[in-house]
């Protein structure tokens, strides 16, 4: 089968793609024949050494991925040959076949094609993880979403609307910005051309907001997190600027408020049923209408290190694909 390797720790130019052989699935895993795989930004790290979690070589990128279940292990009971899934792979999805284990893989609703699939595990799971799990959040609050043009910026704007919320979105562009608010933003905030904490206290008429979902980090963080209101809530989901922020304490302490990490993979696996409840609640709200993930560009195989540095460079809006059926 092919698949993409990273064979030294490197930017993307550096993948290769070869011919390997499949994949033995466990006794508790299923083997996956692979339509489509979702690139997110930690796909730019773990390339470069940079993730928590570092795979022996050569390994193959990709953290989640859609297809067709091609072979079951003995102790794997909720998957069937012939089943349509999406999994969470941590890395390995950008090659035609991978084995995934059983408690990390969920069939997909008859609606949801391939390559949406592909780009929903990983950024709606997150985000609803985040609002639901670790923010608590309220209708009527208010949520301010960082990178709201991003994968997981827009499934937060998507699911906080379908949570109640206000929300304002804040990103770097005009362009960007629309795509947010064809997502559902009530309020917009272009952080390249106003003062991010300025434009947070006019839109709350000096209130501040209750979350801020922070997938960027560095300068961002050290606008908004002045901009919180009382109680409020401070979501770390990544450092997709590249500066991990530090906080003055002292800040959360005259507001009362929370900063909260946001690790899905790690909930995922440690609480399995409350992320499967969540995926129920996700997909209830695919079908209705009001979560549309948003792919702009689909990859084949061999441009897969195209596919990693247009989100290194920061250059995608939405999810980008990897096709390979």
């Amino acid at each position: 089968m092919k698949a993409v390797l990273c064979k030294a720790f490197g930017p993307a130019e550096n993948l290769v793609l070869e011919d390997i052989p499949a994949p033995e699935p466990k006794k508790n895993e299923i083997l996956l024949d692979v339509h489509a795989a979702g690139v997110n930004f930690p796909d730019t790290l773990i390339i470069e050494g940079k993730y928590q979690f570092k795979p022996p070589f050569p390994f193959s990128p990709g953290g989640e991925a859609s297809g067709v279940v091609a072979a079951v292990g003995e102790k794997v009971s909720h998957l069937k040959v012939g089943d349509r899934v999406m999994a969470l792979t941590g890395w390995g999805s950008f090659a035609e076949q991978i084995a995934v284990a059983g408690y990390n893989v969920l069939p997909i609703p008859e609606a949801m094609d391939f390559t949406t699939a592909a780009a929903f595990s990983m950024t709606y799971g997150t985000s609803m993880h985040a609002l639901k799990q670790r923010a608590n959040l309220q209708p009527g609050e208010t949520l301010l979403v960082l990178g709201a043009s991003g994968g997981v910026g827009l499934a937060a704007v998507e699911i906080g609307k379908a949570m109640g919320a206000r929300v304002i979105a804040a990103a770097s562009s005009a362009d960007k910005l629309d795509v947010a608010r064809n997502a559902g933003a009530d309020e917009l905030i272009n952080y390249s051309e106003t003062s991010l904490k300025d434009e947070l206290k006019r839109l709350t008429n000096g209130n501040g907001v209750d979350v801020i979902y922070d997938p960027v980090g560095g300068d961002l963080f050290d606008q908004a997190v002045r901009a919180i209101a009382w109680n409020g809530r401070l979501l770390v989901v990544g450092f997709a600027s590249g500066r991990i922020p530090e906080l003055p304490v002292n800040l959360a302490l005259l507001k009362g408020a929370s900063v909260v990490g946001v690790f899905w993979g790690s909930f995922a696996q440690r609480q399995p049923q409350d992320n499967a409840a969540n995926f129920q609640q996700l997909f209830t709200w695919y079908g209705e209408g009001k979560l549309k993930p948003l792919v702009s560009k689909v990859y084949p195989l061999e441009q897969a290190g195209e596919a990693i540095d247009s989100l290194g460079q920061r250059k995608a809006v939405g999810k980008v694909v990897v096709g390979l059926r």
